[in-house]
């Protein structure tokens, strides 16, 4: 008769060495996920910076035809509340005398065509064009107007002249109630 030997761990079991492997390893993933979580949440945006990240701007304070100039991410960001006239004329401007193609509609808020935000730095170097106040020069177009480098914009903050290679930029917002928006 041939003897059968059966060693241990032979038969598909797991052995005590198995156990302690599992054990060990999930204490060391354990502990190193306990040495790293603070260097992990340390690189969380502290209080002051989450303040940055968003404000509001009460639009009914803004009077029609004029516009105000907000910080936003340490950025000004141009808020204008337009009249009948300029909405009409930046609706009915043709794509085609665009050097950034883009409606009006791309630009606005659905239901709020009346406000146009729009960041506030010309896309050629950076300046702060003039136009938000109602003594400024406005340009060519009734918008904006770069006076460093010669860009103008419409209404709709579209570049129609100059240097500029794109529009202004439009930033994420909301409105929060009918005359309150949470830019970012």
């Amino acid at each position: 008769m041939a003897e059968t030997t059966v060693r241990h761990g032979e038969s598909g079991g797991a052995t005590r060495r198995d156990v302690l492997d599992v054990v060990t390893w999930s204490a060391v993933a354990i502990g190193a996920g306990t040495m790293v979580w603070p260097l992990i949440s340390s690189m969380n945006p502290s209080a002051d910076v989450l303040a940055l990240s968003s404000t509001e701007v009460d639009v009914s304070q803004v009077p029609e035809g004029a516009g105000i100039t907000v910080m936003w991410r340490g950025r000004p960001t141009f808020v204008r509340h337009r009249t009948p006239a300029e909405i009409e004329e930046a609706v009915n401007t043709p794509l085609s005398a665009l050097k950034d193609p883009q409606t009006d509609a791309e630009r606005v808020h659905p239901g709020k065509e009346a406000y146009l935000i729009v960041g506030g730095n010309c896309t050629h170097l950076g300046c702060v064009p003039l136009g938000n106040k109602t003594t400024d020069d406005r340009g060519e177009f009734g918008g904006w107007f770069c006076p460093c480098h010669g860009s103008h914009y419409d209404t709709s903050g579209r570049i129609r002249k100059g240097p500029a290679p794109l529009n202004l930029p439009v930033p994420e917002y909301v409105f929060t109630t009918d005359t309150v928006v949470r830019i970012g």
